[in-house]
């Protein structure tokens, strides 16, 4: 039988994936502040949504053709809102599961399941945690029936918190029980993709199912080739001019490791968003973030228009780069 993976739309024969975005958000929301107070910084369903549809049709046209919208609890994932976002846009889209904390657990989590340590010894179940996870691949997200495709977490530049810890044990055992792959995100200075693999190991999760995310805000090629050689892959997922460094630097890595054999362990990616609620409507009239230099459509085409050139005039050839958006999304969904 061949191997599938989750979408919006249901089961995929991995094989169909196509160009693949590996690490992209298309509508973030802070879902209890709109629900306090309707419409902030511009929230309107109903004109929002229809110029993010129609952005993603335009994205799908032009060649990309599926996405993974790596936002999971924490990150504004509606998923109602998602599945009207791509409704008739022919993009497929991979939703997550996880939880992204930097530091503290929300506080309905912090007492749960009868701990009085802030997280549970390593191996040890966390039915908050891991019942929640298992949820939204098992029976799907927000009782939709959509199934979470991918689990999400992250560590940022409080590191390892009691908290992080805890989540990021419980994605492993999810992911080790259910085969379902993880992404992270990682700070570009204090090298969290070691701590964690570290405990991704300890809970017996395959790191080849694993990208350490935003691997090319790094130029450290010890620290790269270290998280390569634990088997993971890596997450060149920052393709954007709101993110430094900049575009030569981040072409300059992926190069050099496409050089030294390592394009089968790279995915690239923008990291960006259609529309969030994150910034005031006005700024981004005003183009006074560097996030809204680019319209809707053009950050979801960074890759191919600006990137892949950037990457053919460093060497790395057409083969290279569809190993990288194409083959090994792929073989990275099919090894469940």
């Amino acid at each position: 039988m061949p191997t599938t993976a989750e979408t919006v739309d249901g089961p995929l024969d991995t094989t169909s994936l196509g160009v693949t975005l590996m690490h992209e958000h298309i509508i973030a929301l802070t879902p209890e502040i709109q629900t306090a107070y309707a419409k902030y910084h511009g929230w309107d369903p109903e004109v929002v949504i229809p110029q993010v549809r129609t952005a993603l049709t335009r994205v799908k046209q032009a060649g990309i053709d599926t996405i993974v919208d790596a936002s999971p609890v924490g990150l504004g994932r509606d998923i109602n809102v998602i599945r009207e976002a791509v409704r008739g846009t022919g993009l497929q889209v991979i939703v997550a599961t996880g939880m992204y904390i930097y530091n503290s657990l929300p506080w309905l989590f912090r007492y749960s399941a009868g701990f009085n340590v802030p997280e549970p010894p390593p191996g040890v179940p966390d039915p908050a945690l891991d019942e929640l996870f298992l949820l939204d691949i098992r029976d799907g997200i927000q009782q939709t029936g959509i199934k979470a495709g991918i689990i999400k977490c992250a560590i940022d530049t409080d590191g390892v918190t009691p908290h992080v810890e805890r989540v990021l044990r419980s994605c492993a055992r999810v992911s080790r029980d259910t085969g379902t792959p993880i992404t992270t995100h990682t700070h570009p200075v204090f090298r969290g993709g070691l701590e964690q693999q570290r405990i991704f190991r300890e809970e017996g999760a395959d790191l080849s199912r694993v990208i350490i995310g935003h691997c090319g805000d790094h130029n450290d090629m010890d620290y790269l080739e270290r998280l390569i050689d634990a088997g993971s892959m890596l997450g060149m997922d920052r393709f954007s001019p709101a993110f430094p460094p900049s575009l030569a630097v981040r072409a300059d890595t992926v190069a050099t490791l496409c050089a030294r054999g390592y394009a089968d362990r790279m995915v690239l990616s923008h990291d960006v968003s259609a529309w969030a609620d994150w910034y005031p409507q006005e700024l981004v009239g005003a183009g006074l973030e560097k996030y809204f230099q680019l319209s809707m459509v053009d950050r979801f085409l960074y890759i191919p228009t600006v990137v892949v050139p950037a990457l053919k005039e460093r060497g790395v050839t057409q083969d290279q780069v569809e190993q990288m958006l194409v083959r090994n999304p792929r073989r990275f969904f099919a090894a469940g």
